[in-house]
This record gives structure tokens, C-alpha cells and sequence, in this order.
């Protein structure tokens, strides 16, 4: 989860005001002290901190609690309203065609981001080249070259050369018929003229549709004043916070960069090159606070639907299902984070849908999955189709044969009970299993999706 540890603050002082009888000034001004230590915690700047909680305090204590609501819900409502404030207005952006010019200092991940943009226009359907602008940097070639590999991209660079310039002008004319051109140029340990210049020469060259500032999560406050120089030098667009999953400053960041005016766009949220999402405050407020992102769900579980084969999710429906069927779904959903995707979009702060999981889990539990098909590989078609026979010497050959022990393959097999009950239990469950056929034959996603455990 990005920013967990100001998530469960927050998630926990609202928690409190929901399971408390009396909304009274007690309450509100200890419910203020808990926002203020969480948002300190998160790098949050002081007099920004005080401005917000005390502006939470006023209206709470004299605000008069809407004839359609009630005094808790009420309180919440404030909080929400006024930490929307400290992340700033929504930037419109449309996916489409462009040139995007990437810039930043040293560590900020700016190469990662680049992959992580193409990977993004890519699923999108577009063709992307990324151009290595970036003239300065020991290796900076190599590693933009491997990422455009990675992703699915197209990558020009011209190796050795010096004149960043050039790099630009003949990658821009080669690709001149692709959709999508990301520019990742040179960055610097400070913000100085030739850094300035060179970047000004780009933009005046190519005449980017975005020119993105990416900043490193973890630089906290120190974002804004970045944001703000490099706004006054070259005109930036839009700013690209990366690797907010990884660092307790995040908050500090988000409300730094959102204080300059400039407007946040994407936002790094893990590892892998899926892990990015665009930016919208009331979305991404909500999930922080527990209450859930339909959108990103409805996005994720798409997502989740593509991946799965019809028949192999027919078969579990029907109650027929082994360890081949068991294999096949894991194959098909094989992605990395879309498990994780899932659950962070569930609200989770009413009605208890989900439980604090963090990334650990979700890492062992991929990782587990990963052991299992290895595992699998190791079996024969008979055993797949008859699990119940794998006994003894056949536990044994397969422990062998898969480089695992004894116990990982009953380890297997004792989760597979498990999930082989769970899909008895959907079978048994009308309401869900028509969900599920509806899902899954007609493509579309259940309009009564969040009456599940109802």
C-alpha cells in the first residue's frame, strides 16, 4: 500500500469516530492531534499540518451537522474535504499521440519512469520509442535500452555521442511515424545553467506536448522547491512522483509539489513497469483513507477478466476442478501486482472487507505461486486430473523432480483442498455463481458487485 503508515494512522482515527457515540469537542480535538502526528510522520510540511488541522477543528466544531447526515459521518466528511486540499486540483490528460519530454535530477528515477510511461501507451495499443537523451550519465545508454526491451518499446539512442541534441533530432526523424516519443534526457546533482540550457534546447528543438518533471518520492518537502525550479526554468507540464510505495515522505512530496501550483500527473506505485497510475486526488485520497477506488477496481478487475480463460473459469464454476484447472488459472493470471491491484481498490474502512495486507504478503503470495507451477511442472497429466492419488512415492518423485521438498508438494496440495472447498462453496452460493457466469460469458462486469457478502 502507498503510504501505509499514514494509511493506518488515518484509517484508525476514522475507524474511532465511527465506532464512537458522541461526536463532541473532545473527540474532535483528539481525533485533530492523531491527524497532525500522521501527517508530521509523513513529511507533512509543519505549517501546512497546522493550517489543515485547524481548519478540521473550526468547521467541526462549528459546522451544523447536515439534516441528511449525522455527526460522525459529518466529521469525516471534513477530514476528507480538507486532506483534499493539501493534494492539489486534477490536471485533465488524455491518452493520445505525443511527445513527452522527460526531465529531472540524478536518482529520481527517470529512466524506470520512462519504461514505466511506454509500458502505459503500450497497453493502450500505441506504438512508443523511447530516445535516449541523456548524454551525461555513466551507462545511462545500456539501461534505457534494456528498459525499452523490457516493455515492448522501440529505443534509439546513438552510443557515445555527447550532443544530446543530435540524439533528439535523428531519433525524432527515424521515428517521426510512431504514436508515442519519450524523451528521457540528461539530468544533474543540482539545478544549473547548462542543465537549463540543454533541456531548453530540447524543448525548442522538438516542441514536446508534456514536458515531465520526475521527482523521487523519498526527497519528501524538498520536492516542492524542485517542482518550483524547475516550473521557473522550463515550463513543466505536469510532475511524475516515483517510488511512493517505498518511502514514509510521501505525503511530504505530494502536498510540496501540490502547494507550487504544478500539477501532479502519475505517480510511481511499485517494482514493476505496471506499477503507475495517473494521478487524480479524489480517487487516490479515498483508497488512502480506506474508502475504496471503484474506478481503479472496475480497472483492475478488467484486467483480471482478461486473463482468465472462459473454459477454465467455467469448469470452476461447475465444481469440476483439479490441479490442471487449478494450473491453468495461474498461468492465465500470472501478472505481477494484480493481485495486490485488487485489494487496495476494496474498501476496506466500512463494512471490513478486507484486512490490512501488506506488500510482504503479497510478494510471499505470488512467490508461492510461482513455486506451485514449478512444482506442477514436475506431475504428470494423470496426477493433475487426480490429485487424490498423489501419495508417498509419487510425493517423493515429484519433490525430486521439481528441486522441491516433500513438504512444499503437500504444502500444495493442502492449499489446493482449500481452494477446491472454496469453489464448492461458490458453487453452493446462486448469487455469485450467476455474477461469476455473468463476468465471465458476457464480458461485462457485475452491476451489483458490492452485494457480495450481502
Amino acid at each position: 500500500m502507498v503510504l501505509d503508515s499514514l494509511a493506518k494512522s488515518l484509517r484508525d482515527a476514522l475507524k474511532r469516530i465511527n465506532k464512537s457515540s458522541l461526536v463532541d469537542d473532545r473527540l474532535v480535538e483528539e481525533i485533530v492531534k492523531e491527524m497532525q502526528r500522521a501527517l508530521l510522520m509523513a513529511d507533512v510540511d509543519v505549517s501546512l499540518t497546522l493550517e489543515i488541522t485547524n481548519r478540521v477543528e473550526k468547521r467541526a466544531k462549528e459546522e451544523p451537522v447536515p439534516k441528511n447526515s449525522n455527526p460522525r459521518n459529518h466529521l469525516i466528511k471534513i477530514i476528507y474535504e480538507e486532506l483534499l486540499r493539501i493534494l492539489g486540483k486534477p490536471r485533465e490528460f488524455h491518452v493520445k499521440p505525443a511527445t513527452i519530454m522527460l526531465v529531472g535530477l540524478y536518482g529520481q528515477g527517470k529512466t524506470t519512469s520512462a519504461g514505466k510511461l511506454a509500458k502505459f501507451y503500450i497497453k493502450h495499443g500505441y506504438k512508443v520509442v523511447l530516445i535516449a537523451a541523456d548524454t551525461q550519465r555513466l551507462g545511462a545508454y545500456e539501461q534505457l535500452e534494456q528498459v525499452s526491451s523490457s516493455v515492448g518499446a522501440s529505443f534509439f539512442g546513438i552510443y557515445g555521442e555527447k550532443d544530446s541534441r543530435k540524439v533528439v533530432r535523428e531519433g525524432m526523424e527515424k521515428y517521426r511515424d510512431w504514436d508515442v516519443k519519450i524523451i528521457d534526457t540528461s539530468g544533474r546533482n543540482a539545478i544549473d545553467s547548462s542543465l537549463t540550457k540543454e533541456i531548453s534546447d530540447i524543448n525548442a528543438l522538438v516542441k514536446p506536448d508534456e514536458v515531465v518533471l520526475i521527482l523521487d518520492a523519498s526527497i519528501g518537502q524538498a520536492a516542492g522547491k524542485q517542482a518550483k525550479a524547475f516550473n521557473e526554468s522550463v515550463n513543466i507540464t505536469g510532475v511524475f512522483i516515483s517510488k511512493l510505495d517505498g518511502t514514509a515522505k510521501g505525503g511530504g512530496a505530494l502536498s510540496a509539489v501540490a502547494s507550487t501550483g504544478a500539477p501532479i500527473l502519475f505517480i510511481g506505485t511499485g517494482e514493476h513497469m505496471e506499477d503507475m497510475e495517473y494521478f487524480n486526488p479524489a480517487r487516490f485520497l479515498s483508497r488512502l483513507l480506506g474508502m475504496g477506488d471503484f474506478e481503479t477496481l472496475m480497472a483492475a478487475a478488467k484486467e483480471f477478466q482478461k486473463e482468465l480463460d472462459e473454459d477454465a473459469m467455467e469448469k470452476m464454476v461447475q465444481g469440476k476442478f483439479t490441479l490442471k484447472e487449478m494450473y491453468d488459472v495461474w498461468e492465465q493470471m500470472n501478472k505481477p501486482g494484480l493481485f495486490k491491484k485488487l485489494f487496495d481498490s476494496l474498501p476496506m474502512a466500512s463494512g471490513g472487507m478486507k484486512k490490512d495486507l501488506d506488500d510482504k504478503f503479497f510478494d510471499e503470495s505470488e512467490g508461492k505461486l510461482k513455486k506451485y507451477k514449478v512444482i506442477m511442472d514436475s506431475m504428470t497429466y494423470h496426477e493433475m486430473e487426480n490429485p487424490d492419488e498423489i501419495k508417498g512415492s509419487r510425493v517423493e518423485r515429484i519433490a525430486m523432480g521439481s528441486g522441491y521438498n516433500t513438504s512444499d508438494v503437500k504444502e500444495l496440495l493442502k492449499d489446493y483442498k482449500r481452494v477446491k472447498d472454496m469453489v464448492k462453496n461458490i458453487k453452493g452460493n446462486r448469487k455469485i455463481l450467476s455474477m461469476m457466469k455473468k463476468q465471465f460469458k458476457g464480458g461485462n462486469l457485475p452491476e451489483d458487485l458490492g452485494n457480495l457478502g450481502q
